[in-house]
């Protein structure tokens, strides 16, 4: 049977760096790199990494942002207008995240509790941003 629940496929970020970005992903936030020898390697335009099963951040080279022809203005995209993204983790991964940015000195904000997401009322939040400047929103539900 076929599932035709709408979902999140990807994100596309603007990124000065695809690959620091990639390690930032992997080893600060915990997220298992794609593509990134293809890209490297000159074989593919951006490296990804993965969220969950479904879904993925695309972190596009700012340098980019020219060829964004799809829609008129698409290039003026880059840098904004999205607000941030946020990932809603377990318990137990949020408090290894929100660790490990402590341990990289990665600014994070206060805690917030019971704040509306798409769940319902998150049990705590906070926010960071990557070194690209893009906002994450962090929380959890259990």
């Amino acid at each position: 049977m076929t599932d035709h629940t709408a979902r999140l496929d990807h994100v596309v970020l603007w990124v000065r760096d695809p690959v620091a970005a990639a390690d930032f992903y992997e080893k600060a936030v915990g997220m298992e790199p794609l593509r990134l020898t293809e890209f490297a390697a000159g074989q593919v335009p951006f490296p990804s990494v993965r969220v969950n099963d479904e879904t993925i951040l695309d972190l596009m080279p700012l340098n980019f942002a020219e060829r964004m022809t799809m829609l008129p203005g698409a290039a003026d995209s880059a840098g904004h207008p999205v607000n941030h993204v946020c990932l809603s983790l377990p318990r137990g991964d949020f408090d290894a995240l929100l660790g490990r940015l402590e341990e990289r000195a990665v600014p994070v904000s206060e805690l917030s509790y019971d704040s509306f997401g798409a769940r319902g009322k998150a049990t705590r939040s906070f926010y960071f941003r990557d070194p690209d400047g893009n906002v994450f929103e962090a929380r959890h539900y259990d």
